[in-house]
């Protein structure tokens, strides 16, 4: 008895349960399982919170009437954030399938789930590009003098003017003469363009920048061999799949917050700081009249979110079945926003007190983008006292933040490729998947590391997963509740939970979100406007590719769906259409246990009715051959028993007797 205890105790610790409470165990031993649910939780709330949160939140509320902002952000998170959030957090626990399996529900529709692989890939390949120069410049800050302060290196040109002097102290005359510090990718019409010390550092010797993206030049060795380092992280936390990452986000997904608090508490107390605040919450209404307010403001909870990529269907496939994923898309999504809202004030704070030593508009600080993680806040950090120090925890900040969201990218595709495959010696061998998807991972941003590699990164960031993330997501809306039936979904989601879902959700998902979808994919198209960098405008051949890619993951779905329909049974186009929608006799619950009501392997006639996309007629059917096949097996069971004696405790309750 001791040693079971032991054993159970030892579980226990292993899979986070609390003493007291029952042993945790994985449900599904063949695939896994989350340690606990805060693992989940933390993946989650690190897979959403990324590098947009610090970046293009507080960009996009300047640029939209600040407070007034807020206003429009809330109300999409509410109508279409959260019911997309909860939407695809259940699908995938529903199933426990990554975004490939999941389309059992109905396969002509697997194409959305190629496309999603093909988002994640994308995103996956310039997204760790951009972790491996945060990491450049955690490296570089290990100094006593950061080497973007002044204007006296190799790299500089006569052009560079530093705001910091000899003594630290501002120049003045500099100051006034400089109109707008601008971080590397803004115009500046007739006026006195300043070149910051950290601008050259970030395009002289970081990127050693090319004058074309089709001139590539040569590999920027430090930045491959950070490249390099970054893969090998993010290997290494997923080596074992969920039970190593769930591990690693107790600490990736909660020190950016100790590190935002740091910043913030110093940014406070800095001069000019309470002006960057002023600007980040006074609203000016008349915007939130001005309809790119709102398209800004969907956007951009679609995005932070990360609906359609494919990681929010894959982190949710390895809960518990009964886990209560609606409590948990309430708390990410809020989570989510919340985090954008708070670096806002980090990040204000800091604009606020460049704006007040150079003597500019808190509007004319920064751009977002790489430019203002890169440029701008690195040049503040050099007015900081012990800059050195706030620059390893800023950039330390970023690659967490990074992480975080690289975790759940790398999973999904690993994910998607084990469940497609399915064979015991693949998921015993998952770690290899896992290798083979990070080299290759690494190949592919090569290019990105060369003299051209930022042309090529913002090309990507821009064109790879922007409409096509919309499509995607509003293709699975009308999939799930107007092809499967947003009944039967209803009922799946009931069975899950124990409770259906709110009212409000079954309107949001039924009407509201797909309408708020639509305007978004609209308005992205009336909003479009060429890329560019600097001064640099991209010629047309390198937008071709852009939006080759763009449709590269959206093209998936038609072409699959063309594939299932002519490999489906039918004798005309209609027939085999019908059959191509309905549900594969596989889909539902994974686990047998779990398998009750409608998806029962024995079911009686009078659940015929809730079966989904079956028709009555061939249900009636499969219900006989069921009951003639049971009672083949039962006669075979009792020849066998009676000729050897043997006795099956299956078929015979009483072994005894």
């Amino acid at each position: 008895m001791s040693d079971s205890n032991t054993i159970a105790a030892s579980s226990a610790d292993q899979n986070g349960a609390v003493p007291g409470e029952p042993v945790k165990k994985d449900e599904n031993s063949r695939r896994g399982n989350w340690g606990n649910q805060i693992e989940f939780v933390l993946t989650s709330v690190g897979y959403a919170v990324g590098l947009g949160n610090v970046w293009r939140f507080p960009y996009l509320c300047y640029r939209n009437g600040g407070g007034a902002f807020m206003l429009p952000y809330f109300i999409m998170l509410v109508f279409c954030g959260i019911p997309l959030f909860f939407l695809e957090l259940s699908f995938g626990q529903f199933a426990s399938l990554g975004c490939l399996g999941v389309w059992k529900i109905s396969p002509m529709f697997k194409g959305v789930g190629y496309g999603m692989m093909v988002v994640s890939t994308y995103i996956g390949i310039y997204y760790n590009v951009v972790i491996c120069i945060a990491f450049y410049y955690f490296f570089m800050s290990m100094t006593n003098l950061l080497p973007w302060t002044y204007c006296n290196n190799p790299w500089n040109t006569a052009d560079c003017s530093g705001v910091v002097g000899s003594g630290h102290q501002l120049n003045a005359s500099l100051a006034n003469a400089t109109t707008s510090l601008v971080a590397g990718v803004s115009e500046v019409v007739n006026r006195t363009k300043r070149t910051s010390p950290s601008e050259e550092y970030w395009k002289h010797y970081v990127l050693n920048i090319s004058d074309d993206i089709g001139n590539f030049g040569e590999v920027r060795l430090p930045i491959l061999g950070c490249l390099a380092v970054s893969w090998c992280v993010v290997f290494l936390c997923l080596i074992k799949g969920v039970k190593s990452s769930g591990k690693v986000v107790y600490f990736t997904a909660t020190f950016p917050y100790v590190v935002l608090t740091i910043l913030f508490i110093r940014g406070i107390t800095l001069d000019g700081a309470i002006n960057g605040i002023k600007y980040y919450l006074t609203p000016q209404w008349q915007k939130v009249l001005d309809a790119k307010v709102w398209g800004d403001a969907a956007s951009q909870i679609f995005y932070s979110l990360g609906c359609a990529w494919g990681g929010l269907i894959t982190m949710a496939s390895y809960n518990k079945f009964h886990n209560n994923c609606f409590r948990d898309s309430i708390i990410i999504s809020i989570t989510n926003c919340a985090t954008s809202v708070y670096a806002g004030f980090v990040i204000f704070s800091i604009l606020g007190f460049m704006a007040h030593h150079l003597n500019v508009p808190v509007s004319e600080v920064a751009d977002h983008g790489p430019g203002l993680a890169f440029v701008a806040y690195p040049e503040a950090l050099t007015l900081l006292p012990i800059s050195p120090l706030w620059s390893l925890l800023f950039f330390f900040m970023l690659i967490l933040l990074g992480l975080g969201t690289q975790f759940c990218l790398l999973e999904t595709l690993v994910t998607a490729v084990v469940d497609e495959i399915g064979t015991d010696w693949i998921i015993r061998h998952k770690t290899i998947v896992t290798l083979t998807v990070a080299i290759a991972g690494f190949l592919l941003g090569v290019p990105l590391t060369t003299q051209a590699g930022i042309y090529w990164l913002l090309l990507m960031d821009n064109y790879a997963a922007s409409f096509s993330l919309v499509i995607i997501s509003c293709i699975m809306c009308i999939c799930i509740m107007y092809i499967y039936g947003h009944r039967n979904y209803f009922k799946d989601v009931e069975m899950m939970l124990g409770f259906p879902p709110p009212l409000f959700f079954k309107v949001c998902w039924r009407f509201i979100s797909p309408v708020i979808i639509s305007f978004i994919l609209i308005f992205t198209v009336i909003q479009y406007k060429p890329i560019t960098y600097n001064d640099y405008v991209y010629p047309g051949w390198s937008l071709a590719i852009g939006f080759a890619m763009a449709l590269s993951s959206v093209i998936c779905i038609p072409i699959y769906a063309l594939y299932k329909i002519s490999r489906s049974p039918g004798a005309t186009f209609r027939e085999r259409l019908k059959n191509a929608c309905r549900s594969h006799p596989k889909w539902g619950p994974a686990l047998q246990e779990h398998r009750t009501g409608r998806y029962a392997p024995m079911a009686s006639e009078d659940t015929v009715e809730a079966r989904p996309l079956k028709e009555k007629e061939e249900l009636k059917e499969e219900l006989k051959e069921e009951e003639k096949e049971k009672e083949r097996k039962d006669e075979i069971s009792l020849t066998i028993q009676g000729s050897n004696g043997s006795t099956n405790t299956h078929n015979n309750p009483n072994p005894s007797a």
